[in-house]
């Protein structure tokens, strides 16, 4: 099969002809349909977050059940699903809570084996990880609900938890930035947004965000305070709830000092190493407020988001920006390396055959 693969941290993937994936006796392989290009996978192939080298990234998918393990129970060959980018055990006290992002036996396509840069992926405790799409459900914008959306959805539904009309601050409109505007503004949270781009806040404000702060330089305070006091400014004392939707030291003290008395900042984007130390915690105790981290959603909790995407609550699709095919991933994943110029995901759409509807096992 056709697949994206780097040696070393760094160097420019190649697409290779490489052996399909085994099948796991409790997992699937799936003919990968779309998959999208995440900075997460940017951050691997940089050697931020360590992978078995040589690697295939790919991380967000939708596609066809080809093969099935011999322990599967509830789905069969044909079967068109999607998966979360962390797929639990099954077996262990949070699977069976329900809480499989927080596995500690998780395995993740893209980081612990191959991922979905590739024409077909194996995916590990079936029964537990996958999730069927809806009827007509385009694999393309099903492949963005993956990590970014997934994760957006959520943070603001059950770590935000914005009452009708309470102010909810975004911090950073990429695609879990803007996947959080949309959110938010779904649940009847009024929506304030930052970023250093007026593309990416002109794209909040198309997605309903209602104030929106042009991030600058801004020498002599705190980091994050000038973003911060132009945000308790607009909202009338502060957000009820903030996101870090981004990663950084700036965007993190940023979220936390938005944030009026007793309110709940979510740290979505990864902070790393020493980066975590940024966060204001004299205002946490002052403020009595509530620090959550967020990590990617469980495929049971997938079901209420299908159905407000179906109902046309939700829209993702508008939430794609370029749609590529798989010989233009490895330049889409290098481009990373420059900041962005536009905004949307970018998704590879691949051309592989459907496998046939009907129940088979296999290893290989």
């Amino acid at each position: 099969m056709r697949a994206v693969v780097y040696g070393e941290y760094g160097q420019t993937p190649q697409l290779r002809d490489v052996p399909p994936p085994d099948c796991p006796e409790d997992g699937v392989v799936l003919d990968v349909a779309a998959t999208g290009v995440c900075r997460s996978d940017w951050h691997a192939w940089r050697g931020h977050d360590p992978v078995p080298l040589p690697h295939v990234p790919g991380h967000e998918l939708a596609g066809t059940v080809a093969r099935i393990g011999r322990d599967v129970r509830h789905f069969a060959i044909g079967d068109r699903v999607t998966a979360p980018f962390v797929c639990g055990c099954g077996r262990c006290e949070q699977c069976r809570d329900g809480d499989a992002q927080v596995c500690p036996h998780q395995t993740q396509p893209g980081f612990t084996h191959a991922g979905s840069f590739a024409e077909q992926v194996a995916l590990h405790a079936a029964d537990t990880n996958l999730v069927r799409l809806p009827d007509g459900m385009d694999p393309v914008v099903a492949a963005s609900l993956g990590c970014r959306f997934a994760t957006a959805f959520r943070a603001v539904r059950s770590h935000a938890a914005p009452a009708a009309g309470q102010w909810v601050a975004v911090h950073g409109c990429g695609g879990v930035g803007l996947s959080a505007v949309m959110v938010a503004v779904a649940l009847g949270a009024r929506v304030v947004a930052t970023d250093v781009h007026p593309a990416a806040l002109d794209a909040a404000k198309d997605l309903g965000a209602e104030a929106t702060v042009l991030v600058g330089a801004s020498p002599g305070t705190p980091p994050g305070e000038a973003v911060a006091a132009e945000v308790r400014r607009l909202t009338g004392g502060g957000a009820h709830a903030s996101l870090d939707a981004l990663g950084s030291p700036a965007t993190a003290a940023a979220s936390v000092r938005s944030l009026r008395p007793r309110g709940r900042h979510v740290q979505v984007g990864l902070l790393l190493g020493e980066e975590a130390g940024c966060i204001p915690m004299d205002l946490v105790v002052a403020r009595e407020l509530a620090v959550l981290g967020s990590h990617g959603m469980a495929a049971t909790d997938y079901p209420e988001m299908l159905q407000l995407v179906d109902e046309g609550v939700l829209h993702p699709d508008r939430l794609v920006g370029r749609v590529i095919e798989l010989d233009q991933a490895p330049q889409a994943l290098v481009a990373m390396d420059r900041p962005a110029t536009g905004t949307g995901m970018t998704v590879v759409r691949l051309h592989t055959e459907p496998a046939r509807a009907g129940r088979a096992h296999g290893h290989r």
